[in-house]
């Protein structure tokens, strides 16, 4: 491991990182209070600040050792609560607090698909408009990757609590048995490299995406 390349990431990586964990959890905490649950607006989990949903292991641990490594970016940050019996028609509600957090992660790609192309027109300090250009395109790759990881059909993952809502409750409640050991499943997956064929498409997607916006020397 090349160290100041280490910190170079860091420094690139750390705030869409902190961004994409926290506006997904916030999301999810959004939409459970629109449909009736106020558990994690009481617990004080709707705030943005993001050392409110640092979780040590998912969100500093993994993922810095993957960076390390030259891994996949994937972490986690703490679940925001759910309380699923004071939601108004609770499994078709699950599926909506579900797939906000990657509809979140989707949106801050989008945003960060605007600030690289407004950023590469603007004349200034080079250091600083090249760092903050290769934070925009970490910022695409982190919240396209967390979109796509989340939507995976593995509890805890949100792709598995839509499907667990959508299978009739037989079914739905024998899938959501395997929650204790599903994402680290999917980690370990993640890591052999078993998910590439999920992954590889999206990263072609994000590439020709950066490549469009900032030109071809990014």
């Amino acid at each position: 491991m090349d160290l100041s390349v280490f910190l170079k990431n860091i420094a690139i990586w750390t705030i869409p990182a902190l961004f994409a964990i926290t506006l997904h959890e916030v999301a999810h905490g959004w939409v459970a209070r629109f449909f009736g649950d106020r558990t994690a607006e009481m617990l004080g989990r709707l705030s943005l600040n993001p050392f409110r949903h640092i979780d040590p292991v998912g969100t500093i641990l993994v993922p810095g050792v993957l960076l390390a490594i030259g891994g996949p970016l994937i972490g986690w940050a703490k679940p925001v609560p759910v309380a699923t019996s004071v939601l108004r028609h609770p499994r078709r509600a699950m599926v909506f607090v579900a797939l906000a957090g990657p509809a979140a992660n989707l949106a801050m790609a989008l945003i960060w698909c605007g600030v690289l192309g407004a950023i590469v027109h603007v004349n200034g300090n080079e250091t600083l408009i090249s760092w903050i250009e290769l934070m925009c395109q970490a910022g695409i790759v982190v919240n396209v990757v967390l979109a796509v990881f989340n939507l995976l059909p593995v509890p805890p993952l949100d792709g598995g609590r839509v499907l667990a809502a959508l299978l009739p409750q037989r079914w739905g409640s024998r899938l959501e048995k395997i929650e204790p050991v599903g994402l680290f499943l999917v980690l370990g997956f993640s890591v052999m490299r078993w998910l590439d064929w999920l992954f590889e498409p999206a990263f072609r997607v994000i590439g020709r995406v950066i490549v469009a916006l900032a030109g071809p020397s990014a």
